[in-house]
């Protein structure tokens, strides 16, 4: 099983043309709410997109915002272990996306923040503890140090990106980032390899959008190249890589299994309006796959140049 402990909000969504500069103010052409926090995403794609059995440990509100959220992850069959704080709102997210299907995201904590050590369920039955940084780090520190303790693998998502204490690094086994964050912990601007060098975590994924991914584990570096498709949507995109990662993982596959997997479901979920709505069932992603073609070794050799590495250290 996995415990996904994180984030639940209700996102705000409006469609513009394109995303409001500082002092802008842009004209929209559509509007809807659709569950989502990066905790709740990556729970729900665990078990969708992933078909592992998950649990979301969750701060929320007593809210009607709740209600939505709730019904969203029951629906992808997560189990839920809701904290419930009656004196804050459920947390929001305020998104625009682009015609473009770029977006810009702005979120209000509410009850998230009020997410504690002591909330921590015993970690019986669980291979995998997914945790992302939109809950209070000390929070986040305190699992990842129960789960060591308890022989659990960790995994954290570093977004949104802060610096993070060496203590929390030593903590985690698995570390999720895209481009930017990776050079924000590494406190580098080279390439991603001179930036992995600098990053004290056993494995480190690096996301990089239209390319593709990068993984470095015990040393060995795995590439991925991304897949083609056009995109409406990119919200939650990462989120679904992550958990469609872990979900992969904890059923026994190495990295170079895992990766396609999740590249597949952030490739679909980008093909859809919204958050968790727009996370693949495991199904589709299994059909996906076998219509794509497999990555030359030029598309490969050009991924790896770009992150760096010399050719032939990568597979």
């Amino acid at each position: 099983m996995i415990l996904v402990a994180g984030s639940a909000n209700l996102d705000f969504v409006v469609r513009a043309h394109h995303i409001p500069a500082p002092g802008e103010t842009v004209l929209g052409h559509a509007f809807k709410t659709f569950p989502g926090g990066k905790g709740a995403n990556q729970a729900v794609a665990c078990a969708r997109a992933g078909g592992v059995p998950t649990t979301l440990l969750t701060a929320m509100g007593g809210d009607a915002f709740a209600a939505p959220i709730e019904a969203s992850l029951q629906d992808a069959k997560v189990e839920l272990n809701v904290v419930r704080i009656t004196d804050q709102p459920t947390g929001t997210a305020f998104i625009c996306v682009s015609d473009d299907a770029e977006n810009a995201i702005t979120v209000a904590p509410g009850a998230n923040l009020c997410l504690q050590p002591q909330h921590l369920p015993h970690l019986t039955g669980v291979s995998h503890l997914l945790m992302q940084l939109e809950i209070p780090l000390a929070t986040v520190t305190a699992y990842a140090r129960a789960a060591r303790q308890q022989g659990v693998t960790v995994v954290l998502n570093a977004a949104p990106v802060q610096a993070l204490p060496a203590e929390l690094l030593d903590l985690v086994d698995i570390l999720v980032v895209n481009e930017g964050e990776l050079a924000t912990l590494a406190q580098h601007t080279g390439t991603i390899a001179q930036c992995l060098e600098r990053t004290p975590v056993p494995t480190v994924v690096v996301t990089l959008g239209h390319r593709g991914c990068c993984a470095r584990s015990q040393g060995a570096f795995v590439l991925q190249t991304a897949f083609a498709i056009q995109p409406v949507d990119t919200t939650a995109a990462g989120d679904t890589f992550c958990g469609a990662l872990v979900a992969a993982l904890s059923q026994g596959a190495d990295m170079r299994q895992a990766l396609p997997l999740a590249s597949a479901a952030a490739a679909l979920a980008c093909t859809r309006p919204g958050a968790q709505s727009s996370i693949p069932h495991a199904a589709e992603v299994a059909k996906f796959l076998t219509q794509q073609p497999a990555a030359s070794a030029t598309e490969l050799d050009a991924l790896g140049a770009y992150c760096g590495l010399p050719v032939g250290t990568h597979s």
